[in-house]
């Protein structure tokens, strides 16, 4: 694992490599434009931005550490003087890479590093709409009603309008459910407080008098029907099966009686 372990050893010992950047550095703040392979130039990047931040401090601290890395005079005094104003208010990324391809023989991508010349123009920051704060809505007691945070995120969202609304939509057809129910009952006559008296009944004519002799009379064509129908059923009481099952065993009787005086006979005689 390479915990900790920034930049690349480029193939070279640590001296090699420190004069290599050193020299490369000065060329590059010389010059202001660069053509090596692309791993140096990515390097290269590194150490260049950060001696140009010294110098945008511009103290005498700053300038000694500069001058221990970079040895020329002409290019020290180029990086405070002229660079450091160029990138006075440019917060970072002070140089540019661009790749040209790859290089004849071996191959390996080449690039050109060059310090960055144009004018910094910061980006507007987009302002972003804030609502207008809604007043507080204080209780009757005077305390101040808080809202739940959930309601105000469904405030933000618009989920509660869409609610009203359908509130508003339920409340309306009820409301007009129960007009058409006002509107029927007013067209149904109302009942009457209470029926009016019925008028008197009239009394039926009395029945005319029945004179004593007729009622005698019927009285005796009645008791001569029931006398008539009196032997019928008496017949009709001893054809049914009730009254045959009561003569077999009557006969049955009779004719036990006998087998026992039989028997009784023949064992006095014995």
């Amino acid at each position: 694992m390479r915990h900790k372990r920034i930049g690349r050893k480029l193939g070279v010992t640590t001296k090699h490599r420190k004069a290599m950047f050193r020299n490369m550095v000065t060329d590059l703040f010389r010059n202001e434009r660069l053509k090596t392979t692309d791993t140096r130039a990515k390097e290269l990047r590194r150490v260049a931005e950060k001696i140009i931040t010294l110098a945008k401090e511009g103290t005498l601290q700053k300038r000694r550490q500069a001058a221990a890395y970079i040895r020329d005079k002409e290019v020290l005094k180029k990086l405070f003087d002229e660079l450091a104003e160029r990138f006075k208010e440019r917060p970072g990324g002070y140089t540019r890479i661009t790749k040209l391809g790859f290089r004849r023989g071996d191959n390996t991508p080449i690039s050109i590093i060059e310090l960055v010349e144009e004018e910094y123009k910061p980006k507007k920051k987009k302002k972003t709409k804030t609502a207008p704060k809604k007043p507080k809505a204080t209780a009757k007691d005077g305390s101040v009603k808080t809202k739940s945070s959930k309601k105000e995120s469904a405030e933000e969202l618009g989920l509660i309008e869409e609610q009203d609304k359908k509130t508003q939509e339920v409340l309306a057809a009820e409301a007009a459910v129960v007009a058409e129910t006002v509107e029927v009952a007013k067209e149904v006559p109302e009942p009457k407080a209470k029926a009016e008296e019925a008028p008197a009944v009239e009394s039926e004519p009395a029945a005319e008098s029945v004179p004593e002799e007729a009622a005698e009379e019927e009285k005796v064509e009645e008791i001569s029907a029931e006398t008539e129908e009196a032997p019928v059923a008496e017949e009709e009481t001893s054809d049914s099966p009730e009254a045959k099952a009561e003569e077999g065993s009557e006969e049955l009787a009779e004719d036990n009686t006998e087998a026992e005086e039989e028997k009784e006979t023949e064992k006095k005689e014995d």
